[in-house]
């Protein structure tokens, strides 16, 4: 039963994949405490590993869901309900890919479904992001970890900085500040 919970819930969550992996964390958690697969913190933990690991991390965050749940098999079966659906439609969409690329309707779906992946994606910010300092969100360290937001938004977009420079820097600040 349990594996089947995880199968279905993770194959749900991969139909709904709009806007990747960190949009998708709010609806991995509904599902991770409705079913009481793991408690909230050991979950913001596994985030923040699925984070730091290699590849998507909707995928990786249902590997590690799916392992704390029912072991290797409960890791193997909610990574499969999780890719699943992606392979599923990724065939179908190829299939009718030239028919439908330039439609009006497919380009203002995608368009509307923007601010619903921005909204999700800035709540899996906020809540991740202070997890730790949900109680007391106004402190030194909410303020330093802001600034460093602010700092490594405007290196990227204003100044074209490299992505993955602004990941080093940023942590190196962090060692600092925070050690």
């Amino acid at each position: 039963m349990l594996l089947w919970q995880l199968f279905i819930s993770f194959l749900k969550i991969g139909f709904m994949s709009f806007g990747g992996g960190y949009a998708m964390i709010p609806i991995i958690q509904h599902e991770v405490e409705q079913h009481g697969w793991m408690p909230l913190e050991a979950f913001n933990q596994s985030v923040a590993l699925a984070g730091m690991a290699p590849g998507p991390i909707a995928t990786n965050s249902a590997t590690l869901v799916g392992y704390k749940a029912a072991g290797l098999l409960g890791a193997t079966v909610a990574t499969v309900g999780m890719v699943l659906p992606s392979l599923i439609i990724v065939i179908i969409i190829s299939s009718f890919f030239y028919k439908i690329y330039k439609s009006k309707a497919v380009h203002t779906t995608f368009y509307g479904l923007r601010p619903v992946v921005t909204g999700l994606i800035a709540y899996a910010a906020i809540h991740f992001g202070f997890a730790s300092q949900m109680h007391d969100l106004f402190n030194w360290q909410v303020l330093v970890t802001v600034l460093i937001a602010a700092g490594v938004f405007i290196a990227v977009y204003k100044y074209k900085w490299h992505p993955l420079a602004t990941i080093v820097l940023s942590a190196l600040v962090g060692i600092a500040i925070f050690s």
